[in-house]
């Protein structure tokens, strides 16, 4: 019987039929409180809104699991792993009564490239910008006879070749190496290595009737950066890639073994290497970031996931021509942010399986029919998966789960400063520990099931449908995009890296007017510090259940602006975090590497030039203007192309010399120009970062003193907008980008978060779990523009936090508590190491030193700081009596 008969029973199951059982509930109770974790129910609420509940077994394995290959015989796993803490090889036995990892091996870093050889006696593995192959022998899950191949290639431009996928030839005789810096591929005869031959993947198409006519993309006709004129670390721009780099992200053997598939990561594209002359020959469109490809010899098609789109699409190798597009996301309409970044399929060639990281669940299709799959549901899976694999053996789907299922605090706090090193666990890039899901092929009516838990797992609704139940009538959030709001101006304020423990956290401990869900012990920065801060919430609301996407700035400033991160910025900033030897990566967010790093939905500011709502910019993905001899500055430049002509050049982005209040007075004075004219910008992006602080550094501003200017800098901007003519039809809308790895007690992503409106309810706790997305999903119901991604979509709008009846009374300014002029001495605690960290740009200090500098600041030298928490669970794959009697 065929795998797809004995799932199937020969009726498939469509999405259609899925749809009709699994319907949004339009009647749903206002929502209670409900906090991250493991619920009563056994499902896990992630703090973005979305919950896990994952088919089959678990087993624990590495940091950033990214990509799994079974061994020829089907009994071992390698798994490879590539995030911030330790890069690894892990063999698993696969066999049901014993497993368990066999075998772990630890190498300097990796990216991506993992193959056996074709007889299964090697494992071959990325060696990361070392532009290296490790090669081991391989025999009963044990990796021996550790070796390396070179596989440097000169790209133009690149120092790098930074091997990503791997492949071989159709005689096993000849290695191929996707070079993710150097724009080519490598080509390596494994009996001469040193004999690599290296295939530049440029490109140009015959031009074709018509071309002459069509527009140049969004990047052409940009100058390049002036450097000297611009405030720049050579160092944070990395070991720049090829000219004109396409990111190729791995490669796979046309059956016959003519021709080389390549996925262009960052150009929409497969390339075609002809490997008789060495030269790319064709590329076929796809949709946006390709990844991983499955050559399947009998239909003739190629099968493409393209991560940065809901879709896998079917080419034809012989004309090229896409022959259909797989929508693998939960609702056909739904906008990108479901992921598809891995494919596997079964042996006869009948069932696609799609790897849907942000969406957490694996897509099943059957591809009988080339020009007509059908999807058979979805299995719901851990945290991110990030690679899927079937194997024919004991008929089990295989997937690394990135982000694992883990639901515990850390185990130990923070201890001394000298005990730092990148494998404690405390660390928030480094709290996520990925997982292997082992998940035996479900009969048509588990599968039916696992459908319906995937889709309860998912915020998300038909058609993105706004998430309204409970809704006072009239709310100034519209219920549906396009209706009128009397909110005109929104004001979006981004802050960098504090938990809500970390500065509200003594409001529940207050003697009059306790509130909120704090623990004051954690408190760093509390009413002395932040007396606006603590004010505003008083007069307005109170946000204590409100959590960021992002783990650190890089992936929190692509969330804050754009409601996702793509998986170039998921994969790429652990390489850069953890420290790049070779200076290869470079801080890959906030317009660097944007042909790569730019979700398909665009950012806020492309949304409102789509809707043609007036929009600017200060601070937020500008490059700063460098500082000239008499103590002023060149003007900034904004990072990408959407955002020239709509931000201020003298409005200083992060710089911790340059204070908030001095960013406070330039925007008044701006204010005050929109003022005589009579209009202002309908939707406005400041950036005041300084509450990020300098740690103790000798003689710069302690770290109250920083936070303390963050915080009147806010005061005076509320107060400025209250007062001004534009404050009846305005919302105020604050959010730090990420956490930076501070204690909170409920979770790591819970952040210091305010709404200031006249339509803002007065002195109320609102608790309602929140993302940011919720707040980005806010302010595009106001101003009429569309959501960004599947996040901005799902999130549940800040609906109770506002009222339909405005209360116009301005904000009073509450002066600063403390000296901002405090500086840090050479008696302050970390003073040394302090000076040794990178604080030219968010978040290139090590944030464990760097917080715990801060909390010892504030604390005292012999407090120990605690360490934070997340939410999460696990679930071993230790076997069942009944698998080990059906072995």
């Amino acid at each position: 019987m065929k795998l797809r008969d004995l799932l199937f029973s020969g009726v498939a199951m469509s999405l259609t039929v899925l749809l009709t059982t699994v319907k949004a509930d339009d009647t749903v109770a206002k929502p209670k409180r409900v906090l991250p974790g493991l619920q009563a129910d056994g499902f896990v609420q992630l703090p973005n809104g979305w919950k896990l509940n994952p088919a089959g077994k678990a087993l624990e394995v590495g940091d950033l699991p990214v990509n799994i290959q079974l061994h020829p015989t089907g009994q071992y796993a390698a798994i490879l792993h590539c995030g911030y803490k330790d890069h690894e090889v892990l063999i698993v036995d696969l066999n049901v009564k014993k497993r368990k990892v066999l075998c772990r091996v630890t190498i300097d870093q990796a990216f991506y490239g993992l193959t056996f050889s074709p007889d299964g006696k090697q494992l071959y593995a990325s060696g990361g910008e070392f532009d290296t192959v490790h090669v081991w022998d391989f025999d009963k899950g044990l990796l021996h006879n550790a070796r390396t191949l070179d596989v440097s290639s000169a790209g133009e431009g690149s120092k790098r070749t930074v091997p990503a996928g791997l492949t071989f030839s159709s005689d096993g005789k000849e290695l191929f190496v996707a070079s993710l810096w150097a724009n080519a591929i490598v080509r390596v005869p494994l009996d001469n290595p040193a004999n690599r031959v290296n295939i530049p993947l440029n490109f140009t198409p015959p031009k074709k009737p018509g071309d002459e006519g069509q527009p140049p993309s969004p990047d052409d006709g940009r100058k390049p950066l002036d450097e000297k004129k611009l405030d720049i670390d050579p160092d944070d721009l990395g070991a720049k890639p090829a000219k004109n780099n396409s990111f190729a992200y791995t490669c796979t053997m046309e059956p016959g073994g003519k021709r080389l598939f390549v996925s262009l990561w960052a150009k929409a594209g497969v390339a075609v290497i002809d490997l008789e002359s060495n030269k790319v020959v064709d590329v076929w469109k796809t949709a946006g970031h390709p990844t991983e490809m499955i050559a399947d010899a009998k239909s003739k098609l190629l099968y493409v996931a393209c991560s940065n789109s809901t879709q896998v699409s079917l080419i034809d190798t012989t004309t090229g021509e896409t022959k259909q597009i797989i929508n693998a996301a939960l609702y056909p309409q739904a906008p990108s942010g479901n992921t598809p970044n891995s494919l596997a399929m079964s042996p006869e060639g009948d069932l696609l399986f799609v790897a849907n990281a942000d969406a957490n669940n694996v897509a099943v299709f059957n591809v009988t029919d080339p020009k007509a799959a059908k999807s058979l549901g979805f299995i719901p899976t851990g945290w991110y998966p990030t690679s899927v694999r079937y194997n024919k053996l004991d008929k089990t789907l295989y997937v690394t789960n990135g982000k694992g299922h883990l639901s515990k605090a850390n185990p130990s706090g923070s201890g001394p400063l000298t005990t730092f090193d990148r494998g404690v666990t405390e660390y928030i890039g480094g709290l996520f520990k990925g997982t292997l899901s082992v998940i035996p092929m479900p009969t048509p009516e588990e599968m039916a099931k696992l459908s319906r838990t995937a889709y309860d797992c998912s915020p998300l609704q038909n058609e993105a449908a706004v998430r309204a139940d409970g809704v006072e009538k009239d709310n100034p959030i519209p219920q549906k995009l396009g209706d009128a709001s009397p909110i005109k101006h929104v004001i979006y304020i981004v802050k960098e890296n504090r938990t809500y423990d970390q500065v509200f956290g003594d409001m529940a401990a207050r003697k009059t007017n306790p509130k909120g869900n704090g623990e004051p012990s954690l408190c760093l920065f509390g009413e002395d510090v932040t007396p606006n801060h603590h004010k505003l919430v008083d007069e307005f609301v109170l946000l204590d259940n409100i959590y960021v996407e992002g783990e650190v700035s890089a992936d929190g400033h692509e969330w804050s602006m754009g409601a996702y991160a793509t998986d170039f910025v998921e994969k790429l900033w652990p390489l850069s975090y953890r420290g790049s030897p070779k200076k290869t990566f470079g801080y890959p967010a906030e317009g660097a590497f944007d042909s790569a790093a730019r979700p398909a939905g665009g950012y806020l500011w492309d949304r409102a030039a789509e809707a043609k709502v007036s929009y600017r910019n200060y601070g937020e993905w500008i490059v700063n203007g460098a500082k000239k001899k008499d103590g002023t500055y060149e003007d900034g430049v904004p990072s990408v192309k959407a955002l020239e002509g709509h931000f201020d050049p003298k409005y200083r982005g992060y710089d911790l010399d340059y204070t908030d209040v001095k960013r406070a007075e330039h925007f008044l004075g701006e204010l005050k120009k929109f003022e005589a004219a009579g209009e202002m910008p309908q939707l406005q992006i400041l950036r005041i970062g300084n509450d990020h602080t300098a740690g103790t550094r000798v003689g710069k501003p302690t770290p109250r003193a920083m936070v303390a200017d963050n915080d009147l800098a806010l005061g005076m901007m509320v107060e400025g907008l209250s007062n001004s003519k534009f404050w009846k039809d305005t919302a105020i809308f604050v959010i730090e980008d990420d956490a930076q790895n501070g204690p909170d007690h409920v979770d790591a992503h819970r952040v210091v978060a305010l709404v200031i409106s006249p339509y803002t309810k007065r002195g109320a706790v609102d608790s309602t779990m929140y993302s940011t997305s919720s707040m980005l999903r806010s302010m595009e119901l106001i101003l009429g523009l569309k959501p960004m991604s599947q996040f901005d979509a799902a999130a549940r709008p800040m609906f109770n936090s506002f009222t339909a009846k405005p209360t116009l009374t301005p904000y009073k300014l509450a002066p600063a508590k403390i000296d901002l002029e405090e500086k840090n001495t050479r008696l302050a605690w970390g003073t040394e190491a302090s000076e040794k960290l990178d604080l030219t740009k968010e978040d290139l200090a090590d944030d464990l030193i760097f917080n715990e500098i801060i909390w010892k600041s504030v604390k005292g030298a012999n407090s120990k700081m605690p360490a934070p928490v997340r939410a999460a669970f696990f679930v071993n794959a230790k076997p069942t009596k009944k698998e080990k009697d059906n072995d």
